[in-house]
Formats: C-alpha cells, sequence, structure tokens
C-alpha cells in the first residue's frame, strides 16, 4: 500500500536517541476504509478507494451512498483513490492503518494551504515597499508600482504578480521522513511542516 489518509494534528517537538531537538507534525492516521476496488482486468489499472473520516448520511448525496452501501460500510468524509500497485492482498471493507509505515520511511504529504483571503503583493509576493522601490510607486508605502506597457504593447502580460486570493491551494511537500509511528495510537510523527490547518485531512504517500 502506497499511503493513506489522515488528520493534522498540530506540530510538536521530540528528542531523537542522540540528543537531537526534532520538530514534527502529529498526523493521526486512522483506519482508512477501503470502498472500492479497480482491477487492471476490468478497469485497466488497478487502485484502492480509501475512504477517512466520519460523516453523517442525511449530508450524503445518493450515488455516493449507494457506493457506501454496496461496499457496506458507513458513509465516510472523504474520498481518495491510491492507483498503480498490487492490490489482490486487499478486498473492499478492509480497514488500513498507519502499521504500513516504518520509521525512517520518506513520504510526500499533499493538503490545502491556509486560506489567507485576498491579499496585496507585500503579503502575497514578498514585495519590499518603498524601502527597495524597483516598480516605480513614490509614497504608496505598499502600493505595486506601475504594471502597464506603452502603446505597444498596450496591456498587462500574464502571470503579472499583483494582489489576489492567496493560499487554499493544494499543495505536496515532498522527502519528509517519518521519525516515529506508535501504531496502536494510529499516530504518526513526520519531521518538518505540513500543508493545511490543525484537524485538516492530509494525504501521505511513500
Amino acid at each position: 500500500m502506497p499511503g493513506l489518509l489522515g488528520k493534522k494534528i498540530g506540530m510538536t517537538s521530540i528528542y531523537s536517541e542522540n540528543g537531537e531537538l526534532i520538530p514534527v507534525t502529529v498526523v493521526e492516521a486512522a483506519p482508512n476504509v477501503i470502498i472500492g476496488m479497480r482491477t487492471a482486468e476490468k478497469d485497466g489499472y488497478s487502485s484502492l478507494q480509501l475512504g477517512f473520516g466520519d460523516k453523517k448520511e442525511k449530508r450524503v448525496n445518493k450515488p455516493l451512498m449507494g457506493q457506501f452501501q454496496k461496499a457496506g460500510v458507513k458513509p465516510v468524509r472523504v474520498v481518495k483513490e491510491f492507483k498503480n500497485f498490487d492490490v489482490s492482498a486487499y478486498k473492499t471493507g478492509d480497514t488500513i492503518g498507519a502499521d504500513i509505515f516504518a520509521e525512517g520511511d520518506k513520504v510526500k504529504v499533499t493538503g490545502y494551504s491556509k486560506g489567507k483571503g485576498f491579499q496585496g503583493v507585500m503579503r502575497r509576493h514578498g514585495f519590499g515597499g518603498v524601502g527597495t522601490q524597483t516598480h516605480g510607486q513614490h509614497n504608496r508605502l505598499r502600493a505595486p508600482g506601475s504594471i502597464g506597457q506603452s502603446s505597444d504593447p498596450s496591456k498587462v502580460f500574464k502571470g503579472t504578480r499583483m494582489a489576489g486570493r492567496t493560499g487554499g491551494a493544494r499543495k505536496t511537500v515532498s522527502g519528509l521522513k517519518i521519525i516515529k509511528v506508535e501504531a496502536e495510537k494510529n499516530l504518526l510523527f513526520i519531521k518538518g511542516a505540513l500543508p493545511g490547518s490543525v484537524n485538516s485531512v492530509v494525504e501521505i504517500n511513500k
């Protein structure tokens, strides 16, 4: 199994055997339930559909509820498909927990970054303001400065760094290391920071 879904609990730090203080993010990798399977013979590729978290039945639409009933599982909050590996050892309704990981495993974690709403260029792109002006601004301290062109081409180019909606985007952090696994509590201690806010769902891949 290449990965699973978990809930970000928060950050702390733990000591290694040689006394090094390591910042870690704690992830609750509660058992993921298999709600669907794809096989190369029938579907052209192999995968497992994993469900994580609880969801009230009245908040589930009919097509998804039919899938849950067919699999014989309770409604789940998040459904994610993990592709292209051998699924012969699994069956619908099985659960997969944190014990698929071991200390020292390298993983990549995907989640949605914290949404920060509409932000200016200093917050969004790190512009320096008047002190390090580069765009022609004079006395407008946090303004972006000139963005236009002359009569040729007489337009603002796509990709110009301007104010706008910040955060709330799908982000992946690679090269992370699992420092500690508490399988009985379904906890993973991953070195470094992970995208997303506390209690958000993240995807952990080997």
